[in-house]
C-alpha cells in the first residue's frame, strides 16, 4: 500500500469510546493481562511507505498496562483519552487526556491505566529499529489479527 501522494486514514469509531481508522492493522498486545485487554493498532508504517517514522494507537483497558521495555530509540506519545501513569526509569509520572510524553532512548518505560475507563494514546517511533544485530522495519514480522 505504499503511497507517494500521501494518505488520510478516516476515523470510523467513537473518539472517546473506541476510536478506529480505516486500514489500520491490529493485534492483541503480547502482554495482555488477565485484568484488561491491550490492543496495538498500526496506522502508519512500512506498508504505507513511511521511511522515517511509524504511528501506532494503543488501547489499554481499565486496570491494564503495557510491559516494561527499553529500546535504543525514543518515543513520542500523545494521550487522546483516559488517564494513567508512565514509568520512566524508577519514577512514575501521572498523565491525562491531551498530555504529550517523551520517552528517551534506553530508559525503561511502562504505560499504566489508572482510570476507570479505557486509556488510548498514539505512539510515534522510528520506521526502522535495531533488533539484535539487524536494522529492521518496526512493523516487520508482526502478525496482525485482522490481516
Amino acid at each position: 500500500m505504499e503511497t507517494k501522494e500521501g494518505l488520510v486514514r478516516k476515523m470510523t469509531g467513537e473518539w472517546n469510546q473506541d476510536p478506529k481508522w480505516d486500514g489500520m492493522r491490529s493485534r492483541l498486545y503480547p502482554t495482555t493481562t488477565e485484568y484488561a485487554e491491550v490492543t496495538e493498532n498500526w496506522l502508519i508504517g512500512k506498508q504505507e511507505g513511511a521511511a522515517n517514522f511509524a504511528v501506532r494507537y494503543y488501547r489499554i483497558g481499565a486496570g491494564g498496562f503495557s510491559r516494561k521495555e527499553h529500546h535504543d530509540h525514543d518515543h513520542g506519545v500523545i494521550i487522546i483519552h483516559g488517564e494513567g501513569e508512565v514509568l520512566l526509569g524508577e519514577k512514575k509520572k501521572p498523565f491525562s487526556q491531551g498530555d504529550v510524553l517523551y520517552i528517551p532512548p534506553g530508559i525503561e518505560h511502562q504505560m499504566i491505566n489508572t482510570g476507570s475507563g479505557d486509556l488510548g494514546f498514539f505512539c510515534i517511533i522510528p520506521a526502522k529499529r535495531k533488533k539484535g544485530d539487524k536494522i529492521v522495519w518496526s512493523d516487520e514480522n508482526i502478525k496482525f489479527d485482522n490481516q
